[in-house]
């Protein structure tokens, strides 16, 4: 089976309360979906070509419909709205290789 990736860049922060808030409740949320952080705000960035160093979180799941249904859970809809309008991303699902 493939595996799910939730891909996010943050183009721009504007609440760092609220992005404390949001990942207090995201990352329990993500866990209990089985969801492995690969890389976190502290990951080093280097772009190339036409990339922006913009911070990038990177999440494995199992699969992904897994990674979907993450992202519809109640729990991490919740952490959303806890973000509100805190930070601009660039947030894709995608299925692996």
């Amino acid at each position: 089976m493939k595996k799910g990736y939730w891909v996010v860049a943050y183009r721009s922060i504007s609440d760092e309360s609220a992005l404390k808030a949001y990942g207090a409740l995201a990352l329990p949320a993500v866990e209990s979906f089985g969801g492995h952080f690969l890389t976190r705000s502290t990951s080093q960035i280097l772009a190339h070509e036409a990339g922006l160093q913009l911070r990038t979180i990177l999440v494995e799941f199992d699969s992904y419909d897994i990674a979907l249904a993450a992202h519809e859970s109640a729990a991490y809809q919740k952490a959303l709205q806890a973000l509100g309008s805190g930070a601009e991303r660039d947030y894709r699902i995608v299925e692996g290789a």
